[in-house]
């Protein structure tokens, strides 16, 4: 590494970047090109002669650029947001130069320790239980992911309940959550030898705007004992994908509690909010859980991935995910001195990403995060609004699925789609960090045109 090559390039690379951003409202926010498009125009096979830097930019902008949909966009609006902020690139920037690979202490002490108090920050910003603080027995840790956070978990339940009931209990096990959890969770169970047929992705409705019914959990659970099977597991949600439902924590938690279940929260969508303290009670009900994950990267402008994975007790992670070959063995380690990530992971290796965190907290602060996250909840009232006061939208709900792909194939906004009770229902999620007022109302004029043109289109 020559570090004025790196100065060099390094300043194109921003530049180029920069200018994306500048520009970035001129691409179709989703991705208008065909599969297979991009092996027609890059080679077969890798060059054998470096290639110049702006070679390589005249590409990107040419052959890459256009088969990106560009969560970035102040006019995305599908799925859910997945921020980036200027001191989450720096931060990114600075854990891509320094490339340490940080799975124990001792390998890189500072990623270790930072992550554990830029956790602790964070708990504390969101009033965790001090049950999850570093400074007792449990602690956060960075995953790559929501699946990756419920994976650890689930596997950590189920090894604490096997070493009570016996290995060959596996088959008994049962796991509870709506059906309006993220997927993940199943995938979690498949890798963990759940049985299928184990899994309780127990109904919801609009009654309950979609959350995870006491009553419902209550009597599932009394079924599988009474069958003869073993409630060990229950995941609750804060912000579901699908539908944004929140399950009432509290009543779940007591729930598991009285079972003997394990209680994750995935508030992995919307746990941001919970910074300021008029979304604080959303989470109301956490002090059951054994677990409590949210994504930094979602809407906390902090850049993928950041996944934020508390424990009350560290204990059940290390016993299921601990290995120690004899060539990562060290004193501070062995003596148990410190914390070692790697027993709280799937992986071996990891990034340097709390830097990424630690930047985003230092370089905007509390209240300006706070007036972030407050003025997207506005901008998504306001659009709101927008429906509940338009007749045509009553009148072309049953052309929606029509009306989003003739929305999205205009270029101008990216929308995406779910299915509640057997309706179809258009999502418009507001959270891109370059979102304004002016993009919501932009977005709202593009889909009363298409709905209009739709409109005409049946009654012509």
């Amino acid at each position: 590494m020559d570090a004025e090559q790196l100065r060099e390039n390094a300043h194109k690379m921003v530049d180029f970047i920069a200018d994306y951003y500048k520009t970035i409202e001129n691409f179709p926010v989703l991705s208008q090109v065909q599969p297979g498009y991009l092996r027609e125009l890059l080679p077969d096979s890798a060059p054998t002669q470096p290639e110049s830097l702006q070679h390589i930019f005249d590409d990107i902008q040419a052959k890459i650029l256009p088969g990106v949909t560009h969560w970035q966009s102040p006019n995305y609006f599908a799925y859910y947001p997945s921020n980036s902020s200027i001191a989450g690139f720096l931060g990114e920037m600075l854990s891509a130069g320094l490339n340490i690979v940080g799975f124990s202490w001792i390998t890189s002490p500072a990623a270790t320790e930072l992550e554990m108090i830029v956790l602790d920050w964070l708990a504390k910003l969101i009033k965790l239980p001090d049950d999850f603080l570093s400074t007792g027995q449990g602690g956060g840790v960075i995953q790559g992911t929501a699946s990756e956070a419920v994976l650890v978990v689930v596997l950590a339940a189920r090894d604490n309940f096997l070493r009570r009931v016996g290995k060959n209990a596996l088959e008994k096990l049962v796991v509870y959550a709506s059906d309006q959890t993220h997927s993940a969770l199943q995938k979690a169970c498949q890798i963990a030898g759940i049985h299928p047929e184990n899994c309780r992705m127990l109904t919801t409705n609009s009654t309950t705007s979609y959350a995870l019914s006491p009553i419902v959990l209550n009597e599932a659970i009394s079924n599988d004992i009474t069958s003869g099977l073993i409630p060990f597991f229950l995941c609750g949600t804060v912000g579901t994908t699908s539908s944004t439902a929140v399950d009432p924590l509290g009543e779940l938690g007591k729930i598991a509690k009285n079972n003997g279940m394990w209680f994750h929260v995935d508030a992995a969508y919307a746990g941001s909010a919970c910074i300021c303290p008029e979304y604080r009670h959303y989470i109301d009900g956490v002090e059951e859980a054994d677990s409590f994950n949210m994504n930094a990267h979602k809407w906390f402008l902090t850049n993928f991935d950041c996944s934020v994975l508390w424990i009350k007790d560290r204990t059940a992670l290390i016993q299921s995910l601990s290995t120690s070959p004899e060539f990562l063995k060290n004193k501070a380690s062995q003596a148990n001195m410190v914390v070692d990530y790697k027993d709280w992971q799937i992986p071996l290796g990891r990034r340097f990403r709390s830097l990424k965190l630690w930047m985003v907290l230092r370089l905007y602060g509390l209240e300006n995060l706070q007036s972030y996250i407050r003025n997207h909840i506005t901008l998504a009232k306001n659009f709101e609004e927008f429906v509940t006061q338009d007749p045509r939208f009553e009148i072309v709900t049953p052309r929606i699925y029509s009306l989003v792909y003739a929305v999205n194939s205009t270029g101008k906004i990216f929308i995406s789609h779910t299915v509640l009770s057997g309706t179809y229902i258009l999502r418009f999620a507001v959270g891109a960090p370059l979102t304004e007022e002016s993009h919501v109302n932009a977005a709202w004029k593009v889909l009363q045109d298409e709905a209009s043109a739709l409109l005409s289109t049946s009654l012509g």
